[in-house]
């Protein structure tokens, strides 16, 4: 099992040595293209969501973020000490009315879900844990151009 830990400080300028270490990470263990991106997003979301609601501002937070590939699946573990807040109990946003009539939020939540096989969210000793699971694909084979 190969496996990325990040403790992130409360802070956005976090995101981007989160997106290096990701990329590292998914050429390491050789995530497909595709996989390496819908994880990326993802964890970029919920990290971003986590600086910007699960602290009061200029409070000094940690997010601590754990990748682990194994069995074609990766895993990734997102912790912090924030409010409780289960992503899974975001109503989906309603995508299909005017933007003017839509709800403020929603849309990072309902991509994260959109793009990973599971979400899941448990509460322990204080903390937020959510775990998010997408399985690799293989990349899809070159093709080369059909000689006339």
């Amino acid at each position: 099992m190969s496996e990325l830990v990040l403790h992130l400080a409360n802070h956005l300028s976090e995101i981007r040595r989160l997106v290096d270490e990701l990329d590292r990470f998914g050429k390491e263990v050789g995530l497909s293209t595709d996989v390496s991106f819908k994880l990326t997003l993802a964890l970029d979301e919920v990290v971003s969501n986590v600086i910007r609601h699960a602290f009061e501002p200029g409070a000094d937070g940690r997010v601590h973020v754990r990748v682990s590939y194994a069995d074609e699946i990766v895993t990734a573990v997102i912790t912090d000490a924030g409010p409780p807040y289960d992503p899974r109990e975001t109503p989906p946003p309603k995508i299909d009315v005017p933007i003017s009539e839509r709800r403020p939020g929603g849309l990072g939540v309902y991509l994260v879900r959109t793009l990973m096989d599971s979400v899941d969210y448990r509460r322990d000793n204080g903390q937020n844990v959510v775990t998010l699971t997408l399985k690799n694909s293989p990349e899809p084979e070159a093709s080369s151009p059909d000689v006339v």
